[in-house]
């Protein structure tokens, strides 16, 4: 017999062609009259190895297949995502025709795939092979409500720079929480929760940020069409120039959609793609990094280079959670995985604060605290962020700054004192703090002796020695040293060699490399003496001109803040400036660290409940705060005019995406406010899911007119609050813009809704003309209730005012009216009120006026003159029947 071999490949899928076997054998022993014995052996050796190479190949193509109570997952045999299903009604969310790996890896911006991988189900171990070489042990648990996946090794470790959980793609686009990971349509949501403080959210970037941008997505493309020049998924720059947070926010369109992380980003050729990953941070690395808006120096781009040092945190051991359920579970399935698997999980009342039941309004005060206690009391609010002192800097040399808890009538306190008078009342006290933001002349970490920690962007040594006198410094390479500042192009340009500071502005483009400008002992710094070969570094601005502690530094900051807290007998920190946590370059792991050791310290020191405010919120400290109540005012939503501003339709969609609060920032309660305007306040953070702070102060309060009204009927919304849990129902009733709402309480569990509605006419003409109104009343006939309000430029003056209602009935005002001040007609009486609605003369009583069911007209006309420097606001306030909110 000649030799013959098995062609491998004929093998594939476990079939052999019969007329195709071709065995590879040498047989010196057998003799020919063993021929008919060797063919029956020939035969079962070659079923042997059919079964044996049959086996390897299907080993090889294996589809693994895991469930949880939700979903199924199919992961073929190159280790590639092929399905995700909803387990109940086997809908399927990964896009046809396309594939996801399970984990991939990258390095030097090239992403390297599986090509295989192999699943030992008793071990509960995938093993990934990849083009590279590099083979993955990855641990794969099949929990109830998730999947679990671990890292446990990773041959040729050093030759990569991260590993990538994904991108895992599905065909949901309708919701994208880009904060947290997820994606969400009205029946599923699919996302990822990183387990451990090194796989944070999003691909592998520079800084491992995502930064500010509009892209275009529809919520709804039947309600919000896109015009013809619009495409999903386009992106556009934000407005804003830098200076004011406000302008960041340009577009009003409900399909301008603002992006805030990189967990999750729209792909609108099949939906949508989800992603974590986890890097070597053992490696230093050179980034280039735009974070925030990129054009807030005027530049095309104001991304700067940055050395990232390194710190001691590997990829090995990186873990995450993958979910795939009904969204309305979402959330809940979210604090399963956070309890299970030991994540951060701060409670407030025994309640998870990410539980749409512990959503509360907080106070941010402001002036003198006289009547602090007392008003928290009235309103029933118990969280309050104190701006009476201003903005805190940390300072670890002088914690408090000399700052005190000034009173109008009684002698100053001290931040302890006041932190255990608050304690003593049941309420949650802190203060607005500009986070890390390390400012010289305020911070002994940066003057007269500069910490050796403050972070940097750049790193070279001097060439030459340099004397105390000296101004000349030449160094070994420009680096990027020519650059202004940091990412944030405010054109701080600092030095750090040794113990000195020292600023400069620009570096020669060719050897030898001499800084210019230069100006020795910056900030009170000493000036040294330094041999050739010293290192030289650049060190990172924050955005006010001060510093940024790097990742050790900033761990002290951490345990820092803890003990400052528990010192003060505080329980409520805003923290201001958290971009500060941005500047060492390690994006969300450097959330995750300093939140960590804050919340460490703090219950370390004895604290409890840390309420945990903050200037904006990405995966890393996702866990860790209560609210983020930024922006304010008109931008984010009136409860006067009842409208969305630009910044709160932003944030909605941001927050809410990622199963966070909406927020309307901090709303000042105007002097000017009705119990109503209050009410709607309170009734739209209800029906939206919202928080906010309500801006008070002693003058604000004091000066309102409807004080005590507003008092009373906000402090029924709270009770409402703690005793009913709201419907879906209910709360599409309260988001409706068209309303506003006025509660009662008619015992401990027993309240009545009724429904307000507004005819109000802004920025009307005051002429002897007059205009005429069509209100409409869809309730029943009721007492006729308004206000006309005046405008008038500096020294103007209405001189007198005629109203003519439907029946023909005139009410002439013969007075002059300033600018603000309002003729008010409100249970029978009709007066006139300063710009506060108090009210300053009664000019009929007893009016008994009725305002009839459907349309009826209204005219307003200046009585004597008319006046083109003069603007008329008319407000008529109709109420319905009560009913009874279940």
């Amino acid at each position: 017999m000649g030799k013959k071999s098995i062609d491998i490949e004929q093998f594939k899928g476990g079939k052999v062609p019969q007329d195709s076997v071709n065995l590879k054998y040498i047989s010196n022993s057998h003799t020919h009259h063993n021929m008919n014995h060797c063919s029956n052996q020939l035969i079962r050796i070659t079923k042997i190895l059919i079964i044996l190479f049959s086996s390897l190949v299907t080993a090889k193509a294996q589809t693994i297949q895991l469930k949880t109570r939700y979903s199924t997952i199919s992961i073929d045999g190159k280790g590639f995502i092929q399905s995700i299903k909803d387990l109940k009604t086997n809908k399927e969310y990964h896009p046809k025709g396309y594939s996801s790996p399970l984990m991939s890896l990258s390095n030097d911006k090239t992403v390297i795939y599986p090509v295989k991988a192999v699943y030992d189900q008793k071990q509960k171990l995938i093993v990934l092979n990849y083009t590279n070489g590099s083979i993955a042990k990855v641990k794969v648990e099949q929990k109830k409500e998730y999947f679990r996946f671990q890292l446990l090794s990773l041959s040729k470790e050093k030759a990569i720079d991260n590993i990538i959980w994904g991108p895992y793609k599905t065909n949901i686009s309708k919701t994208i929480g880009d904060v947290l990971g997820v994606v969400r349509d009205d029946d599923f949501a699919i996302g990822m929760l990183g387990l451990n403080d090194n796989t944070t959210g999003g691909p592998p970037t520079g800084g491992d940020m995502s930064f500010m941008y509009y892209f275009i997505h529809s919520p709804d493309p039947v309600k919000y069409p896109l015009p013809p020049h619009l495409k999903e998924g386009q992106t556009f720059t934000i407005g804003g120039d830098g200076i004011n947070d406000v302008a960041f926010y340009s577009r009003p369109e409900e399909y301008f959609r603002m992006n805030y992380g990189n967990g999750a980003t729209l792909e609108p050729a099949f939906g949508s793609v989800i992603c974590m990953h986890s890097r070597d941070r053992r490696k230093e690395q050179m980034i280039r990094f735009p974070v925030l808006p990129d054009n807030l120096d005027g530049k095309a781009n104001s991304a700067r280079y940055q050395l990232v040092l390194p710190t001691d945190a590997g990829f090995i051991g990186s873990a995450m959670a993958l979910y795939a359920c009904p969204d309305s579970l979402g959330l809940k399935t979210i604090e399963e995985i956070v309890l299970k698997e030991g994540l951060p999980h701060p409670e407030i009342d025994g309640k998870w604060i990410k539980d749409p039941k512990s959503y509360r309004p907080d106070i941010a005060w402001r002036g003198v605290h006289d009547s602090l206690i007392t008003y928290a009391h009235r309103l029933g609010l118990k969280s309050i962020q104190d701006e009476g002192w201003g903005e805190y800097y940390p300072n670890r040399a002088n914690r408090w700054n000399g700052k005190k808890i000034n009173f109008k009538s009684a002698s100053e306190m001290t931040i302890p004192e006041y932190g255990a008078l608050m304690e003593k009342n049941n309420l949650r006290w802190g203060l607005h703090t500009l986070c890390e933001f390390l400012q010289p002349g305020n911070n002994s970490d940066v003057s007269p002796v500069p910490n050796d920690s403050l972070a940097i962007m750049q790193r070279t040594v001097i060439t030459k020695d340099l004397s105390a006198v000296d101004t000349v410094i030449t160094v070994e390479d420009s680096a990027y040293f020519n650059e202004f500042g940091g990412w944030e192009g405010n054109h701080t340009n600092v030095l750090k060699i040794g113990k000195e500071l020292i600023e400069y502005n620009g570096i020669t483009a060719t050897k030898p490399y001499t800084f210019l400008n230069v100006k020795r002992g910056f900030h009170g710094t000493t000036r040294g003496s330094f041999k050739a070969g010293t290192t030289i570094v650049k060190l990172q601005p924050n955005c006010y001109r001060g510093f940024a502690p790097d990742m050790n530094l900033q761990e002290v900051y951490g345990d820092y803040y803890g003990k400052w807290l528990t010192d003060g007998g505080m329980d409520y920190i805003d923290f201001d400036g958290l971009e500060s946590c941005i500047y060492q370059g390690h994006g969300q792991y450097s959330f995750k660290r300093f939140f960590g050791k804050l919340f460490e310290s703090y219950k370390k020191n004895g604290g409890k409940y840390l309420r945990v405010m903050g200037s904006a919120i990405g995966e890393g400290s996702w866990h860790y705060m209560s609210v983020c109540n930024v922006g304010g005012g008109d931008h984010m939503f009136s409860p006067v005019s009842n409208k969305w501003g630009i910044e709160g339709k932003d944030m909605r969609y941001v927050f809410q995406s990622s199963y966070l609060p909406a927020t309307f920032g901090i709303i000042d309660l105007g002097s000017d406010w009705t119990m109503y305007d209050a009410e709607n306040l309170q009734a739209k953070s209800i029906g939206w899911d919202a928080t906010y702070m309500l801006g008070l102060s002693e003058r604000a309060v004091e000066n309102c007119s409807e004080k005590d009204a507003i008092f009373k009927a906000y402090r029924t919304w709270e009770n409402l609050r703690e005793e009913m849990d709201f419907s879906k129902i209910l709360k599409e009733k309260l988001k409706d813009l068209n309303y506003k709402f006025h509660l009662e309480q008619t015992g401990k569990k027993s309240f009545v809704l009724y429904p307000v509605r507004e005819n109000r006419f802004r920025n009307q003409e005051f002429t002897t003309n007059g205009t005429s109104y069509e209100l409409k009343n869809e309730f029943d006939n009721q007492p006729l209730e308004f206000a006309v309000r005046v405008y008038a430029e500096k020294g103007e003056q209405a001189n007198g005012i005629k109203i003519t209602l439907q029946n023909g009935k005139q009410l002439l005002i013969d007075r002059k009216l300033s600018d603000r001040e309002f003729i008010i007609c409100k249970g029978n009486s009709l007066y006139i009120a300063d710009k506060f609605r108090k009210k300053q003369e009664e000019l009929f009583a007893n009016v008994n006026l009725i305002l009839p069911n459907g349309q009826s007209q209204f005219t307003v006309a200046a009585l004597n003159e008319s006046n083109k420097k003069i603007k008329l606001e008319l407000v008529v306030n109709t109420i319905g029947k009560g009913e009874e909110i279940k």
